[in-house]
């Protein structure tokens, strides 16, 4: 058992610091929490008191008039618990004395909240009214609770709910309660369905909880009663509002109320600011004077709101006709017309219809409108135009408009039944129309006389018909065609259509020794059709033109020839034939330009180009030249083409190996991949020269030890073709062909060194006797001296190389790969 009470105590004592720690309690020298209801051994002690000096005595304890506190040996006690919702703190005086003097110090004791109480309905919120037509979510009135627990802690910390609703008609679930502030309201389903016919009044269960809700929590049950009344808010029957008014404004012109809680209202739509306005009490002003033309109608919505700017209900519309009133005159949609009337026109042509258009009712005699033809610049003649009284119709009055002025301007005025009016232009353009064919001043014209070497776009004369029409219009242009005469279009021409003078334009080179004289045959039209009259001999006109003789040089009938001969042909061969002839029947003679080596000649009279000597498309494959024909008679008169002579490749070389191989060698035993790579040429050209062919003379003992194998058209490797031959030089017979048909070929007996290697690839055959030098005998006693010198040296040189690991010989050899390009 004091076990027990000593955890009770050490438990209490932990709690105590947290609470001494976390306490709310301020303006003490101590300040301690302890909690309510406390229900364990007293004396219950509280805290040790620590701000005691060491020597002190008499301590007391006061400010308690219930006698509830001690002090007993530093530590504060309690003899009873403590109850928060009687008295929430105590400040005690805690004095003691000292060998100075007595002193004291405050303890605030703060009592901690413990969930003790049960939250109540407060009875005058548990009744209301709803009133139909109110939205959801709009709370119609609030439930109200309270908890005696501390209300800054989730003790008192209350939420409401919904438990049931009686009767449930025309659904279970017609209203909501705000768990929070315990605002009733409708729900979306109670909002569209509420009807006092058919239930009137409403209970709800309710229950509200503290702890926020909690499972744990202490509740209790309640009883709203909601009652269902009617509204009067509803769209106001349609005002009609006569246009311009005249006052005093505002006007009150309707009403509307909400019949429930307090309200306020405002009005929405397409109307200027401030031309309607609604008071508190919802009646429904004009304050200005309304124009129907401006806006017939209005539909204004009227909202209601609660105070804090929620709304309420749906809007209510109130529709505003505006009657109309004859305040409108009648206007034109534009201030001037243009329109155009022809010159032949007859009477009553209609011309153009102006409509003015009135803002006033349509349905009204306000828009009836006359129309009336009050000025007419310039004025004479008079009566040539009218206007339709009442379809604004303006039509030709006088018998024909011929001989009148080019424009007129007109007045008309539109007028209603009031006399309001206003008025319009309209400028009426006579326009011309093609009564008069265009003449030309005389019937013939000419000669002109024009040389045959006159230059293409030369003009040969320049004519003119002429059209009594207005000036610069379709019925005065003039189109000329040429009838007759130009056949083979030598001539054309260009139309000023500024002036309508046709000039006469030389088009082709012309030819006196072909055509002489050229008679043509102008006609001159309009381009729109004639209304009055026809084109007679007066619109056409014969032009003569005589081509004058020129002396003219030759022309020859290629300006480039290109000729094609076989090289090492025979000299003396017609290769081409320059052709030439003269207009005027004079003699051609020939000469060659450009010809530098004298290859080819021409004759002087007939243009016969002959080969001088054998040519070599080795030494030159093309040959370009001048030839020059020039008049008989006038040598200032020539003509020159140009002659390309193509050398044709004839298969007259063999092909050769080109390169020296006398220092090169072959390594026996064979090494891998070495090979003496030989280059060949030909002259010839690709179809004859083409892919160079190596093949080995066809013996047996050659073919046995050698291998040619191509790389390309010009390169071969030549290669043993077993692996090991004797150290020697051979001579290695082979044939190089080219590829025409039949082919030219070359013998070639090639000497090649074949020869033991060492680790380098370095041949090491044995050097020969030279001529004119000490045989071997008698160099030996010289060689035997010099060994004695060197034998050492070479001792150590081959001891040292012996202990090398000798290199792999080297894949590639000697100019084993080839140029890519041929030689």
């Amino acid at each position: 058992m004091a076990d027990r009470e000593t955890t009770t105590m050490l438990i209490i004592a932990l709690i105590l610091v947290i609470i001494y720690t976390f306490a709310p309690c301020s303006g003490a020298n101590v300040k301690i929490g302890v909690p309510e209801n406390y229900d364990g051994i007293f004396p219950w002690y509280l805290a040790k008191l620590r701000n005691l000096p060491g020597n002190y005595t008499e301590l007391t304890v006061t400010g308690d008039d219930e006698g509830i506190f001690g002090v007993d040996a530093q530590f504060l006690y309690a003899l009873k618990p403590l109850d928060r919702e009687k008295q929430p703190s105590y400040s005690l005086q805690v004095s003691f004395r000292t060998s100075e003097h007595r002193q004291s110090f405050t303890v605030e004791v703060c009592v901690i909240d413990k969930n003790d109480n049960v939250p109540t309905f407060i009875g005058e919120s548990m009744r209301g009214s709803v009133q139909l037509g109110l939205l959801k979510g709009i709370p119609f009135m609030q439930v109200d609770a309270r908890d005696r627990d501390d209300r800054n802690t989730a003790h008192a910390d209350l939420r409401f709910s919904l438990m049931e609703q009686t009767p449930r008609i025309p659904s279970s679930q017609m209203f909501f309660i705000s768990a929070i502030t315990g605002e009733v309201s409708l729900t979306e389903e109670g909002a569209s369905t509420l009807d006092p016919e058919m239930c009137g009044r409403y209970k709800l269960l309710v229950m509200v909880k503290d702890m926020a809700g909690k499972a744990n929590a202490f509740f209790t049950n309640g009883i709203v009663t909601v009652e269902v009344t009617g509204n009067t808010w509803a769209s106001p029957d349609p005002v009609r509002l006569q246009e311009n008014l005249p006052g005093p404004y505002p006007i009150p012109i309707s009403q509307v109320k909400w019949s429930g809680s307090q309200a306020e209202y405002s009005l929405e739509g397409e109307f200027p600011e401030m031309l309607f306005t609604i008071s508190r009490e919802g009646v429904i002003y004009l304050n200005a004077p309304l124009d129907r033309e401006t806006q017939d109608q209005f539909q204004i919505s009227i909202v209601v709101e609660r105070p804090d700017g929620r709304e309420i209900a749906k809007p209510v519309e109130l529709r505003v006709m505006v009657g109309d009133a004859n305040d409108n005159r009648p206007t034109f949609p534009q201030a001037q017309y243009h329109t155009v009337v022809k010159e032949l026109a007859a009477r009553g042509t209609e011309i153009l219809t102006v409509q003015a258009a009135d803002n006033d009712d349509p349905k009204t005699d306000n828009v009836r409108i006359f129309y009336r033809l009050v000025g007419q610049i310039p004025e004479s003649p008079r009566a040539l135009f009218r206007v339709d009284r009442d379809s604004g119709v303006i039509s030709v009055q006088a018998d024909s408009m011929e001989g009148t002025a080019p424009q007129y301007t007109l007045t008309i005025t539109a007028e209603d039944a009031k006399g309001l009016n206003s008025s319009c232009t309209l400028v009426v353009t006579v326009q011309d129309e093609n009564n008069n064919p265009p003449v030309f001043s005389q019937h013939e014209y000419g000669p002109f006389h024009i040389p045959e070497d006159a230059l293409v776009g030369t003009t040969v004369t320049a004519v003119l018909a002429r059209d009594a029409d207005v000036r610069g219009g379709d019925s005065w242009q003039v189109d000329y065609r040429l009838e007759s005469g130009n056949e083979e279009e030598v001539f054309t021409f260009v139309t000023d259509k500024q002036t309508n003078e046709v000039s006469l334009i030389l088009s082709k080179v012309l030819d006196f020794e072909r055509e002489s004289e050229y008679i043509l045959v102008l006609s001159a039209q309009n381009p729109v059709a004639l209304v009055r009259g026809r084109y007679g001999p007066a619109s056409t006109a014969t032009v003569s033109i005589y081509v004058d003789d020129v002396n003219e040089g030759p022309i020859l009938s290629q300006s480039h020839y290109e000729v094609t001969v076989r090289e090492g042909e025979e000299p003396g061969r017609v290769i081409a034939t320059i052709r030439g002839y003269d207009p005027d029947s004079h003699p051609i003679r020939y000469s060659l330009q450009g010809d530098t080596k004298k290859y080819f000649s021409i004759g002087k009279y007939s243009g016969e180009l002959k080969t001088v000597q054998a040519l070599d498309r080795e030494e030159n494959s093309t040959y370009t030249m001048e030839v020059i024909a020039v008049d008989g008679r006038n040598s200032s008169l020539s003509a020159s083409t140009l002659v390309t002579v193509q050398i044709l490749d004839v298969n007259d070389n063999s092909p050769v190996l080109v390169g020296d191989y006398s220092w090169k060698y072959l390594c026996t035993p064979r090494w891998e991949d070495q090979a003496l790579v030989l280059a060949s040429r030909d002259s010839d050209g690709p179809q004859h020269g083409g892919r160079l062919n190596f093949s080995l003379r066809s013996d047996a003992t050659v073919r046995r030890n050698w291998k040619l194998t191509p790389i390309n058209d010009t390169h071969t490797n030549l290669s043993l073709n077993i692996p090991y031959l004797a150290p020697e030089v051979y001579t290695v017979p082979f044939t190089i062909s080219d590829s025409s048909s039949p082919p030219r070929s070359t013998f070639i007996n090639l000497p090649v060194t074949v020869c033991p290697c060492n680790v380098r690839g370095n041949c090491k055959m044995a050097a020969k006797q030279l001529q004119g030098m000490p045989t071997i005998q008698s160099a030996v006693g010289i060689l035997l001296g010099t060994f004695a010198v060197i034998g050492t040296i070479l001792v150590v040189v081959f001891v040292r190389l012996s202990y090398q690991n000798p290199k792999e010989p080297s894949k590639t050899n000697q100019e084993r790969v080839p140029l890519k390009t041929s030689i």
